[in-house]
């Protein structure tokens, strides 16, 4: 017999241990909201793969390295000083995006900044806007907020290609701001400033004046809280502030440039009426390895201590919200996601600075980052297996819902190929819980007795499937006590 896990209830007079048992162990961990400034982070959602979409894309490639060869250590050879822990990923796969999020969702961050090229088939933009669509939902899942940082340079690049002329560019920026509208400023988790969709542009870089950008957004029914990198054009709200690489001497941004440029930054901001505040953890581009012939230069890590510097200045000043970069852009390696090199470091310091400046009660530690990995690898492990995807999409629910030793009863019953017990609950005069984690295709059975010394009796035989397994049995008041455990039901 398979190592069965037991439930124990005495009624009335153990029923206050039995209580307190489930407080202990499954009572939810739920972090309450930001009470100052909500933390996003800067997502690039462009990275395509040979296994998932059949090509490698130029962000792991860079027309350079090959990522069908791997290194001693079996990692693929990609174009980055650093390596995912779950290695090079598509950012159209949906076990990533959900591997992402609850990084997020745990790490206490707020919501994601997509990096967006808008939705012409042009290049590769078509296919990062599906990407970044797909992006969007998944935020929506877990319950985390969403903003478009529009790269205005694609239009030079669409001129350059003849897809458009530079007669009809701002009719077409027009277009890309009514697709947005349609299709990301109007969804529920789109961030709102002052009932306006948050609106980030990469630059200016194609439109830099003014007028242009009050043309553009004249096509909209509302007008965004739009900001722009480092300076603010007056139709904007404000601007933000981004690693500044063009004050790079001899190949390094040194800390003195980096505090004076930050400086500049907040003193040009104070009249505006909002500003955004970045923190970066390190700079190092691979530009120059990949034969791109330049290199913006270095910013040091310093063990960590850059990332916490800038991220403790963004929550102390007067920003409206702060953003991190960035969650994955490897070309340049200012990665905050888990890395071979770094692990769970840096989302570690977000949660701490979270609970020290925001929310006292803010409970994730860095071991709940772990769970993601976990739940990522199962979905690896058991593609195709629809029960125990199901149980997979209550965990998920359960880690977004703050529900975390479930969840985590949940993976390691997956995990060891044993059902669990979990949603305890008396009501009444009637005992109910869940039976999950690993269930055979052929059900769960749930024994009890009133005599550990007795011989067990088949209480029900719970069929399997993908819906919920939920267990109900009445306990009478002054009747003897009752013990529960749960197997694999055999063939």
């Amino acid at each position: 017999m398979k190592r069965c896990i037991q439930l124990f209830s005495r009624r009335r007079k153990v029923c206050g241990w039995f209580v307190a048992l489930l407080a202990g162990c499954f009572l939810s961990t739920v972090a309450a909201p930001a009470q100052s400034k909500p933390i996003l982070v800067h997502y690039m959602p462009w990275y395509l793969t040979k296994p998932y979409s059949g090509v490698w894309g130029w962000h792991w490639t860079m027309n350079h390295y090959n990522p069908d060869t791997t290194n001693a250590l079996g990692q693929r050879n990609i174009a980055s000083w650093y390596y995912p822990q779950i290695g090079p990923y598509d950012s159209a796969d949906p076990v990533v995006l959900e591997y992402h999020v609850l990084l997020m969702k745990l790490a206490g961050i707020d919501g994601v900044v997509a990096d967006w090229y808008g939705q012409d088939n042009y290049a590769d933009y078509g296919l990062i806007n599906q990407r970044t669509l797909a992006l969007l939902d998944s935020t929506r899942r877990a319950g985390l907020k969403f903003v478009l940082c529009y790269e205005d340079r694609t239009v030079q690049e669409k001129i350059n290609g003849g897809y458009i002329t530079a007669a009809n560019a701002i009719a077409n920026a027009q277009q890309t701001m009514r697709y947005a509208q349609t299709n990301y400023f109007n969804s529920a988790n789109y961030l709102q400033l002052s009932n306006k969709p948050v609106l980030l542009n990469f630059g200016a870089v194609y439109f830099q004046n003014n007028s242009q950008w009050v043309s553009i957004f004249s096509a909209l029914s509302n007008q965004p809280a739009f900001f722009s990198e480092d300076q603010r054009f007056p139709v904007a709200t404000g601007a933000y502030n981004w690693p500044p690489m063009y004050l790079s001497s001899g190949g390094v941004l040194s800390s003195n440039s980096l505090y004076n440029y930050l400086t500049t930054f907040q003193n040009n901001a104070a009249s505006w009426p909002a500003f955004i505040s970045s923190a970066f953890p390190r700079f190092k581009d691979i530009y120059q390895q990949a034969g791109l012939g330049f290199t913006y230069g270095a910013l040091d890590d310093a063990s960590g201590q850059t990332f916490r510097s800038l991220l403790k200045r963004a929550i102390t000043n007067n920003a409206a919200m702060i953003q991190l970069v960035t969650w994955n852009d490897y070309g340049e390696g200012t990665v905050i996601e888990p890395t071979v090199e770094f692990g769970f470091r840096d989302l570690a310091v977000v949660q701490d600075y979270r609970r020290q400046y925001f929310d006292s009660n803010f409970a994730n530690t860095t071991n709940d980052l772990a769970l993601p990995l976990r739940l990522y690898n199962l979905r690896r492990q058991y593609t195709g297996n629809a029960i125990v995807n199901a149980e997979l999409n209550r965990t998920f629910i359960n880690i977004v819902a703050g529900n975390l030793s479930v969840a985590n009863l949940q993976l390691t019953g997956l995990e060891s190929k044993q059902p669990v017990i979990y949603n305890l609950a008396m009501n009444n005069n009637n005992l109910g819980f869940t039976v999950g984690g690993f269930v055979s295709p052929n059900g769960a059975e749930i024994q009890t007795t009133s005599n550990l010394a007795a011989a067990w009796q088949t209480a029900s035989v719970l069929p399997s499937g993908t819906n919920t397994m939920n267990f109900t049995t009445p306990i009478p008041p002054q009747g003897p006590p009752a013990f529960f455990k749960v197997r694999t039901t055999q063939p």
